[in-house]
């Protein structure tokens, strides 16, 4: 069973993300960029799946600049067995990335596709959905376990209510949230036999796919800054503020 990993090199999530002066976008000069934590469930997942016997190869697939291949790399140290990179300049949006991946898919013929449920720049949460819905796959969200067992994938999704099991034939789109498991650190063994492993390189000409955005950004602001709260003297005097201060009462 061969199983993809889309992944994206997003702003680390250690860094302070700071805003242009026009407000037209985040700023990204000499900032540190890292995978997408999801993506590295992920990833970490799919390779234990290939360690169990389930699996026989993961590939992992970017689209952006070529500075992704460090991101690819890093995903081969963890366990994958080789990488895919399109390249593209500018922003991609989810449906663009979406149409990418599914143009991926009908080449590699993958029998599971896990994704992180989310990335944490743009936190749209949108690119497996809709990879599912191009494909006409069944899709297995917030998946926080993964059994594969007689050519269908049993997950354990988490939801508002608490936990959800499904069953779902494969192929499939599985997306992972933060409690499917802890990725492990590359070692320096597995970076080297990284740097050996295979690396493909495509664009999204070449697959066929229009990538411009359908979406405009009209302004990128920081959030405000919360105020300092205060001590009240008892109940009543709480209320009074709600009402007169706050004005939420």
């Amino acid at each position: 069973m061969k199983i993809l990993v889309p992944i994206k090199r997003v702003v680390d999530y250690n860094v302070k993300v700071r805003v242009k002066a026009d407000g037209s976008d985040v700023d990204l000069a000499n900032v540190k960029m890292s995978m997408n934590p999801f993506d590295e469930i992920a990833v970490e997942e799919a390779v234990r799946l290939k360690e169990a016997g389930v699996a026989s190869e993961v590939v992992v697939v970017s689209a952006g600049v070529a500075n992704c291949q460090e991101t690819l790399r890093t995903a081969m140290a963890i366990g994958a067995d080789r990488g895919i990179l399109i390249q593209a300049e500018g922003e991609l949006q989810p449906l663009a990335v979406a149409k990418l991946l599914k143009a991926v898919c009908e080449k590699e013929q993958p029998q599971l596709v896990i994704c992180g449920k989310q990335a944490i720049d743009d936190d749209a949460n949108q690119t497996g959905q809709m990879l599912a819905g191009l494909l006409s796959w069944p899709q297995a969200t917030f998946a926080s376990k993964v059994t594969i067992a007689g050519g269908q994938a049993t997950v354990t999704r988490e939801i508002d209510g608490g936990l959800e099991t499904v069953d779902v034939p494969l192929p499939a789109v599985v997306t992972a949230d933060l409690r499917l498991n802890e990725p492990r650190y590359a070692t320096l063994p597995n970076i080297m036999k990284a740097k050996k492993k295979p690396l493909e390189t495509t664009t999204a000409a070449a697959l066929g796919v229009d990538i411009a955005p359908r979406l405009k950004t009209l302004k990128v602001a920081e959030p405000p800054k919360r105020t300092a709260g205060i001590l009240v003297a008892d109940a009543a005097a709480l209320v009074m503020k709600l009402k007169t201060e706050a004005k939420v009462i």
